[in-house]
Order: structure tokens, then C-alpha cells, then sequence
């Protein structure tokens, strides 16, 4: 019979890099917590539409209705248009999830490429992308995001293209520091000789080694983005009305905050929850891919 310490250790040599890291993953309630709640979010936003129509349930006002407290009718309570808060809010997670992928995607794109040519070729290169870097990071992020939506337009793509940018800085800085310290081993010196590409190396051999701490900062920066881009949605810079975005229904139902609480309490309420969920996992994440915590 086998030893079961040599089975488990022999199992352990088994697994993947992925399958580890989901392994350490697993054992963080709090990360699973957090993974649990963003699948949740998802499908509510995959399969709202199916039990409410956006047209009858979302745009169209109903005045005997408005400004009900939450009720078993209504359990989010109306807004002022007499729509129902909790069909608006659960719509409103489609908007929020697609702003905090989306501009994050954008941001961690176009970030990773500059910062991997910043840490590989280094001189020139990274002083250039560094000190644009640090020009677009020294500007408020809320602030760079107005002047966007401002020149683009008010709209759903150019509010993703406005979060996004506002990215840029942070996975730049992680990637290039990340580059830095791969960039001089054995296998990126054995791929120069004999005769690669530096744009092959780069997407090939540099990137796909850096991405663990990016993943982190990836599945951290969304809830962030979504908190970015409710703050644009509040200040009348996200996506037009009468779209259900939480920043929107937040700003709509501001000065009905005293008198009616409810139509500002659930949209925060689902503000919270998701960046809250995407910090947890991103802390979760950390702690699996961070070799020193391994056995």
C-alpha cells in the first residue's frame, strides 16, 4: 500500500500552476465568499431581461406609482417616475459589470504592452513611457474621465474608453517592474541568441511571466473602475439617462435622499457588495499566487 503523505505530495506535483493556485484558492473562504457573490452578479445581469422587459419595466413612467416605499409589490420601493428601484437596480448590474470588465480590459491592455516595452528595452523607451506615466497619474482620475466624456461624448463606449485610460498608469508600473526582474534570465537570453524576436519575446516569454501580480491588480482595478465610473454617472458624465446605471439612479434620486431614502440606499447597497466582492477575491488572489505563502 502507498503512503498517503506520498500520495498527497505526489498528487501535489501533479497539479498545474492554474490547478495550484486554485487549490490555495479554495481553502480562502473569504476569496470564495467574494467569487461567489461576483457569479452571482453576473447572472443577474446575463438573465435579467428575460423576466422583465427593458421597455415596459425600465423607461416607462408610471405617476399614480411614484415614490412608493418598499412594499411586498415593490421591495426596493419607486423612484420619482414611479419605476420600480429593484428592477432598475438588478438592470443595473449588467451596466456596472460591462464598465468594470470593459475599462479594465482597455486599461490592462494597453498598460501590460507600454509597460513590458518600458522594463525590456529600457533607456529611451522607458524614460518616455515612465514620465508620461507619471504625467497621466499626477491628474485625478475623476478629472481625466470628465475631459474624456467631455471631448468623446456621453455614451456607454466612451465612458469604458474614459475609465480605461485612467487605468493605464497602474498596470504599467507593475508590469515594467515586473519585466525588470525577468528580463535578464536564462530563457529570455537563450530565446535572443538564437535569433527571436524582441516582439515575439516580449508577448511569448515576458508577459506570460508577469501576469500573476497583474491578475491581482486586473481583478482589484475593477471594483475600482466601477466605482469610478458611478462617480462620473453621478456628476452627469456617464451613460445618458434613462439607462438604470447605479451612479445615474444615485444622482436622479438625490434629492429625494431625506423624504425617500430607499431610491438611493439599494443602488449603494449594490455598489458596495460588488467592490467589495472584487477586493476580496483580489486579496484572495494575492495570497495563491504569492509563492512565499506556499508549502
Amino acid at each position: 500500500m502507498k503512503n498517503p503523505e506520498t500520495a498527497v505530495t505526489t498528487k501535489k506535483k501533479n497539479r498545474s500552476r492554474a490547478g495550484e493556485t486554485w487549490h490555495r484558492l479554495k481553502k480562502n473562504k473569504g476569496a470564495m465568499l467574494g467569487l461567489a457573490i461576483i457569479i452571482l452578479l453576473v447572472l443577474i445581469a446575463l438573465y435579467t431581461s428575460i423576466f422583465w422587459d427593458y421597455n415596459t419595466m425600465i423607461v416607462k413612467v408610471n405617476i399614480p406609482e411614484r415614490v412608493q416605499p418598499p412594499s411586498p409589490v415593490h421591495p426596493f420601493g419607486t423612484d420619482d417616475m414611479g419605476r420600480d428601484v429593484l428592477i432598475r437596480t438588478l438592470y443595473g448590474t449588467r451596466y456596472s459589470l460591462i464598465i468594470g470588465f470593459g475599462a479594465t480590459a482597455i486599461g490592462l491592455i494597453i498598460g501590460v504592452l507600454l509597460g513590458a516595452v518600458a522594463g525590456y528595452f529600457g533607456g529611451i523607451y522607458e524614460d518616455i513611457i515612465m514620465r508620461a506615466t507619471d504625467i497621466f497619474a499626477s491628474i485625478p482620475a475623476i478629472l481625466m474621465g470628465m475631459v474624456i466624456v467631455c471631448v468623446l461624448g456621453a455614451s456607454l463606449p466612451n465612458l469604458l474608453i474614459a475609465v480605461g485610460i485612467t487605468a493605464v498608469p497602474a498596470f504599467t508600473r507593475i508590469t515594467r517592474s515586473m519585466v525588470l526582474t525577468i528580463r535578464n534570465q536564462e530563457y529570455i537570453e537563450a530565446a535572443k541568441c538564437i535569433g527571436t524576436p524582441n516582439l515575439k519575446i516580449i508577448i511569448t516569454e515576458v508577459i506570460p511571466n508577469s501576469l500573476s501580480p497583474i491578475i491581482v491588480v486586473a481583478s482589484s482595478r475593477i471594483g475600482s473602475c466601477t466605482i469610478q465610473a458611478a462617480g462620473l454617472s453621478f456628476l452627469g458624465f456617464g451613460v445618458p439617462a434613462p439607462a438604470p446605471e447605479w451612479g445615474a439612479m444615485i444622482s436622479l434620486s438625490r434629492n429625494y435622499i431625506r423624504t425617500a431614502p430607499w431610491m438611493t440606499l439599494f443602488p449603494s447597497l449594490f455598489i458596495i457588495i460588488m467592490v467589495l466582492a472584487f477586493n476580496i477575491l483580489g486579496d484572495g488572489l494575492r495570497d495563491a499566487l504569492d509563492p512565499k505563502l506556499k508549502r
